[in-house]
């Protein structure tokens, strides 16, 4: 089989599709080549006979075919005509299209085999389409030949601008960077084909940032133009780049993109003061850490190179102020570093340096990077309150110290004024024993009380100094006074003593060991000396010279029933000046005791003082236990006096009277648990019946009458009962609700109640119910219905 190409699109009107039509042409006129894919048959024969070479006629060589993208006229784009060299034009020949698009993009005459476009074609939505054609025998319906495929190109042609992958751009860069640092680059895509033609040759360009950046028309790189590109100038740029195909020729289509970009922050901006000098004031009185004042440099850096530190240089004032850095605000915080004094010092001047705390060496040639000010505060005068000359006083005073004896004085002035006259007094709350008084005038403390030592080591008394002037402007110091000592207290045991002796104890044994106290106390320390006051033949004392001295026997034999205690005078002194003394007596008492010494038994007396107890403790013991039992006997008979039985017992207690009952019972047939008779009618009580509530008295014995005959209504019945309860002495004095289950005579229904009642209910004929109305409906259907039953 071989197909040919008799002929194809041809389009004069497009200029650049001349070659193609050329070529196109030109392939109709030359001679068909053999084709790859045919098939060759051979037929070999004896070689008696020859070789015979059979060789079938080969078909076409196909050639690409070229359509033109987005073609607009009315009738359909011709592609070409395919025809078979087996194709004798007698219409015995079908050809049939397969493929890429056949039947919806492209279509074939099937008699003529012309091929044509039906659709608009788009290259940028593909490229190129893949189909196969073949010519069947329309009466055999079986293939002529074998499929062959070709392929059809779509040409094309500058139907698509380029575009950029963002519509806007953000980039930053340092300022003052040196020109041809690249910043940013920007890409564009242009749809058209790049292997033909230059539809999709980019060339960029600045519309819109000169002088100050540049693009690199090939690679789209942004670029510095300007030298020493200032943030403190300018901080935000705006360029606008433009991407233009066909090599930037005029036709090209093009698209933009906008780049903003920002300068960074460098330090290259050195901090400087507004001023040179700055005022200030503050008032004298203002204490120590209060803020005077702020002061702040500027910077036209931003963030940490922005960061600046203040210190004080130099200035008279140097030691009376100090200065912190805000770290937030960047300002210097002036505070006050030592009280100021208005009559000493009006003017205060000091120098104030600032900083950059990071440098950047790069720009070390912008600075200096740091300025200086001359600060000058000027204290304000206030009316101070007087001014003592030491805080505290601390004062000294013997205890021995006679009444009205000055011990110091204190001295305060008026610091505006030192000719003013000040005024002294004493915190009352510091002295509520009123010890001290001071002289108003000159400050002088005397003692109006003689002092105690050992009562009180430390008096602390509070002096105000007021103006005359202003008694508001006040002031206090605190008085500290140290009572001295002096030898006025005679040592003493140092404390109780249980001594016992044995009746066979030994001469010249330890009985006891004793020592003695002093409040004094003297500089050198205590020094006691032990004495008997008068020679004893029965003990003897031996000073161990350690402020300790030991009682010792001189005799034998002691005999409790002949004297069961000794009473020894021991006399202790100490080494003062003068020296005082005392007496104090030891009691010995006289026990038995066995071979080893170990005390056995002692007198009654011995014993209880053996506990520690003497016969006043022991007095006021007997005088506290009986004090408590009368206590207790005063409270068994308020106790017992409160015990009456209430009006109303337990829990029929309801304050109305209403009986109450606890037990279930059997139901109205149940005749036998309570007194029926009294619910029926209430003449059948018990005339001789006592309320339950109260208790019966003797003066007043209980009778209640029975009721009258002519109680007979239920309301007259309850007015007769409660006329009998008024006269009734022996009632509680209180209103009390008493509930009768008494139904009343007369009723034309008489009684409802089934305890009168048969044990059958067959005697009863219960159609009278039907007649009392609708409000007994209910009862009539019940009984009327279960009589009938």
């Amino acid at each position: 089989m071989s197909c040919g190409l008799i002929n194809v699109m041809m389009m004069n009107r497009f200029l650049p599709l001349l070659p193609l039509l050329l070529v196109s042409h030109l392939s109709s006129l030359v001679q068909p080549m053999p084709s790859s894919t045919a098939a060759v048959k051979l037929a070999t024969a004896e070689a008696e006979g020859g070789t015979v070479l059979h060789r079938s006629k080969r078909g076409w060589m196909w050639n690409q075919f070229y359509l033109m993208e987005e073609y607009t006229a009315n009738e359909y784009q011709y592609v070409g005509k395919l025809q078979s060299n087996m194709d004798r034009l007698d219409g015995t020949v079908r050809y049939v299209l397969t493929g890429e698009g056949a039947g919806t993009v492209f279509q074939i005459d099937e008699k003529t085999g012309d091929l044509h476009a039906v659709k608009k074609l788009d290259r940028e939505e593909k490229a190129n389409y893949t189909l196969q054609v073949k010519a069947v025998d329309t009466r055999t319906n079986r293939p002529l030949e074998p499929e062959t495929e070709f392929i059809i190109k779509i040409h094309d042609i500058n139907d698509n601008e380029p575009k950029f992958a963002k519509a806007t751009y953000t980039a930053s860069v340092p300022e003052m960077t040196a020109v041809g640092t690249p910043v940013l680059q920007v890409t564009a895509t242009d749809a058209d084909d790049t292997s033909y033609g230059n539809s999709a040759k980019l060339v960029y360009s600045i519309l819109q940032g000169q002088p100050y950046f540049s693009v690199e028309p090939d690679t789209g790189w942004i670029k510095i133009a300007l030298p020493n590109m200032d943030r403190e100038v300018r901080e935000k740029y705006q360029v606008v780049i433009q991407a233009k195909d066909m090599g930037g020729q005029m036709g090209g289509l093009s698209g933009t993109t906008t780049v903003n970009i920002t300068l960074t922050d460098v330090n290259d901006s050195p901090p400087r003061f507004a001023s040179s000098s700055y005022h200030l004031s503050t008032l004298e009185s203002a204490d120590v850490g209060s803020i005077v004042g702020r002061i702040k440099a500027k910077d036209g850096d931003e963030g940490q190179n922005a960061e600046m530190e203040y210190s004080i240089t130099e200035g008279d004032a140097k030691d009376f102020f100090n200065i912190i850095s805000d770290k937030i605000t960047q300002e210097g915080i002036i505070t006050i570093k030592k009280k100021l004094d208005y009559e000493r010092q009006r003017v205060y001047t000091i120098k104030v340096e600032v900083n950059n705390t990071k440098l950047d060496y790069r720009y070390i040639s912008f600075g200096p990077f740091k300025d200086m000010a001359t600060i000058k505060i000027t204290a304000q005068d206030v009316d101070e309150p007087p001014v003592f000359s030491m805080s505290p006083y601390v004062l000294e005073v013997r205890e021995d110290t006679a009444r009205g004896n000055t011990i110091g004085k204190v001295t305060a002035w008026d610091p505006d004024s030192p000719h003013h006259p000040v005024r002294y007094s004493i915190d009352h709350h510091t002295n509520r024993d009123k010890l001290f008084y001071i002289d108003p005038i000159d400050g002088s403390i005397t003692t109006l009380h003689p002092l105690d030592r050992e009562l009180s080591k430390w008096h602390n008394i509070s002096v105000l100094a007021t103006e005359i002037n202003n008694p508001q402007q006040l002031s206090r110091v605190p008085v500290l006074i140290k009572v001295l000592d002096v030898n006025d207290n005679a040592p003493e045991f140092a404390m109780y003593y249980e001594t016992f002796v044995c009746e066979n104890v030994k001469a010249g044994q330890i009985i006891q060991t004793i020592s003695a106290t002093d409040t004094d106390e003297p500089l050198v320390g205590h020094k006691f000396v032990f004495s008997l006051n008068s020679n004893n033949p029965n003990f003897t004392i031996l000073d161990n010279e350690d402020n300790t001295a030991r009682i010792l026997t001189r005799r034998s034999g002691f005999n409790r029933h002949e004297v069961s205690a000794y009473y020894l005078p021991v006399v202790i002194s100490d080494n003062g000046f003068p020296i005082q003394s005392s007496t104090s007596t030891l009691t010995i008492r006289v026990c038995g005791c066995d071979g080893s010494g170990n005390l056995r038994s002692c007198s009654v007396e011995a014993l209880l003082l053996s506990a520690g107890l003497s016969t006043s403790a022991l007095v006021a013991i007997l005088l506290c236990i009986i004090l408590l039992l009368m206590i207790v006997a005063l409270f068994s008979a308020l106790k017992r006096q409160r015990r009456k039985e209430p009006l109303i017992i337990s829990k029929e207690d309801v304050r109305d009277n209403v009986v109450s009952y606890n037990d279930e019972g059997g139901g109205e047939e149940d005749t036998q648990a309570f007194d029926m008779g009294a619910l029926r009618h209430p003449e059948v009580l018990e005339s001789n019946k006592q309320r339950r509530d109260i208790i019966p008295e003797i003066l007043f014995p209980y009778h209640r009458s029975s009721p009258t005959p002519e109680c007979t209504d239920a309301r007259d019945f309850i007015n007769c009962r409660l006329q009998e309860n008024d006269n009734d002495p022996s009632a509680p004095p209180y209103d009390s609700l008493a509930t009768y289950a008494y139904e009343g005579n007369g009723s034309t229904a008489e009684s409802l109640s089934s305890l009168g009642s048969s044990l059958t209910e067959g005697d009863h004929d219960f159609d009278y119910l039907s007649s009392w109305g609708p409000q007994f409906k209910k009862l009539a259907d019940m009984y009327i219905g279960k009589d009938k039953a």
